[in-house]
């Protein structure tokens, strides 16, 4: 099923995704949680709830719903670099050996439809099309045969990053160039992972403006999803809620002859099989 988190009066609650709206999860069922973290707290039998509850709710018009991100507040967001053999030989990078791994802060974090906001200190922001990961049922040393117990969904995810920062300043700054203020666009939905099946082979394309800049598959992925939990909850406690972007695909703007980056008035577009479609409008960012 699909699931969402949206803008009510009294603040983000967690939906149930139909043809004719979203159904307030909450609202239906007094015994589930608002919130989309609190949701996915209850494991399969909080998402087997939600599915009932969304087909017996009133639904609310998607023309009266601001969606916001999935997870609007994770605790953590771990994202994967080079995890592409094409993008890593596009960057001039060798293959890793073991996943490179960094992280964007939770304010970077956005929703379908929110504006990626430039800063006036880069002119280098650039895109990047990746398939987002969200937590279940947390854990530490998981194994990769149980990695995908603990995979809530899935969702896009746009890792918007400011190359002149990650790789322009002393000792280059991945931090930094990846997690400005709305750097990391995910929605629109989150699609639970019993609907998605095998996250290994889903298409993946990057459009701006119409044009079609990126289109792979992850399977071309050179560290599986169940590979990259069980490596991650190595070092620290994987939490529900928690979103993990798994790597871009070759295409991106730096790599390209001429460079493209990222302008005022472009239309940002991620789009992956089975999870739809996630569109970001680009702005200047105001002073």
């Amino acid at each position: 099923m699909k699931l969402a988190t949206y803008q009510s009066e009294s603040g983000p609650r967690a939906a149930g995704v139909r043809d004719d709206g979203f159904v307030d999860l909450n609202a239906t069922d007094a015994d589930l949680p608002r919130s989309m973290k609190g949701l996915l707290g209850l494991g399969t039998e909080g998402i087997a709830r939600a599915a009932a509850a969304t087909q017996q709710g009133e639904p609310i018009s998607p023309d009266n719903v601001r969606l916001l991100a999935p997870v609007p507040q994770p605790q953590k967001v771990i994202c994967i670099g080079l995890n592409y053999a094409d993008h890593a030989k596009e960057s001039g990078s060798p293959i890793p050996d073991e996943p490179v791994v960094f992280n964007k802060f939770p304010t970077a974090i956005r929703g379908q439809g929110d504006p990626i906001e430039l800063p006036g200190v880069s002119d280098q922001v650039d895109y990047e099309a990746e398939l987002v990961v969200i937590i279940g049922t947390g854990g530490r040393d998981i194994s990769e045969e149980n990695a995908l117990s603990h995979v809530a969904g899935y969702t896009c995810g746009h890792d918007v990053s400011a190359r002149d920062w990650q790789k322009g300043k002393p000792g280059g700054q991945w931090l930094l160039g990846k997690t400005f203020d709305s750097f990391a666009p995910i929605g629109p939905h989150l699609v639970t992972a019993d609907e998605v099946g095998d996250p290994g082979n889903l298409n993946i394309r990057f459009r701006l403006n119409g044009e079609t800049l990126q289109d792979s598959n992850t399977r071309q992925l050179i560290f599986s999803v169940p590979k990259l939990i069980s490596y991650l909850s190595t070092v620290c406690t994987l939490t529900t809620g928690d979103v993990l972007f798994t790597g871009t695909p070759p295409g991106v703007g730096a790599a390209r002859d001429p460079q493209i980056f990222l302008k005022p008035g472009d239309i940002a577009e991620v789009e992956i099989e089975k999870l739809g479609l996630l569109s970001n409008p680009v702005i200047s960012r105001s002073v």
